[in-house]
């Protein structure tokens, strides 16, 4: 499966914020977005989520031999300032979404193997939402997604968040995931996307621009990002 950009552009006013984007991502693998705060990079998601208009582009889906627009219900996105509905407990939240889509969910787990997947402790399974930390908001949020199984998965700054011990965890589940799905990570975290993600993007002068892993090594795949986003700034 791919998922293939075409030309997007959009603008705010005056202020152009992506130019003639043209990229194509495909299943199996993790792709890093990496990028300046304020470069683009949530822009971009809001733009393949269909939250914001665009100026001009398409967005396809290609298939084996079948191509589509790109729709809503291909997507899902972890958005860095998580929004859950604080006047339900975790388990209360959970069971509801599990309810109102139970017909599309494609899953014999329970509720509790859910909980176990993001690693949230039985004692904070029943605590109301907006009594959980920003971290914690964001398990629920990454567990509604996984829960949803889209084919496309945005994720935008998802692990910052979270501590170490859990981070690991979601990085070896998104690498499972990675071989049916599309995944872009977005992150201004150097290290964790060159130990996540297989491909490195680099978003910058409004374009995108594949960085080659080759055979560098880490310090010199690096330098080679670090300097990319110099000489885009001096364009």
């Amino acid at each position: 499966m791919k998922l293939q950009i075409d030309r997007l552009n959009k603008s705010y006013g005056n202020k152009q914020v992506l130019k003639d984007i043209t990229f194509t991502f495909e299943s199996g693998k993790i792709y890093g977005l990496i990028g300046k705060n304020g470069v683009g990079k949530t822009t971009f998601f809001n733009c393949l989520n269909g939250d914001i208009d665009i100026d001009s582009g398409k967005f396809l889906i290609i298939d084996n031999d079948n191509e589509r627009q790109l729709e809503t219900d291909d997507i899902g996105y972890v958005v860095s300032t998580p929004v859950v509905p604080e006047f339900l407990t975790a388990r209360e939240f959970l069971q509801f979404f599990i309810d109102i889509n139970k017909e599309s969910i494609n899953s014999d787990k329970t509720i509790d193997d859910y909980f176990q997947m993001v690693k949230i402790d039985e004692g904070d399974q029943n605590k109301l939402l907006r009594d959980y930390s920003h971290g914690m908001k964001n398990k629920m949020q990454i567990l509604i997604n996984l829960i949803a199984n889209p084919k496309i998965m945005l994720l935008d700054e998802p692990l910052t968040s979270l501590d170490i011990v859990v981070q690991d965890g979601m990085k070896t589940l998104f690498k499972k995931l990675k071989k049916d799905h599309i995944i872009i990570f977005s992150t201004h975290i150097l290290e964790l996307a060159m130990d996540l993600c297989d491909e490195i993007i680099i978003l910058n002068d409004k374009s995108m621009k594949l960085i080659e892993k080759s055979d560098l090594t880490i310090a010199e795949y690096k330098n080679k990002i670090i300097n990319s986003l110099r000489d885009n700034e001096n364009v």
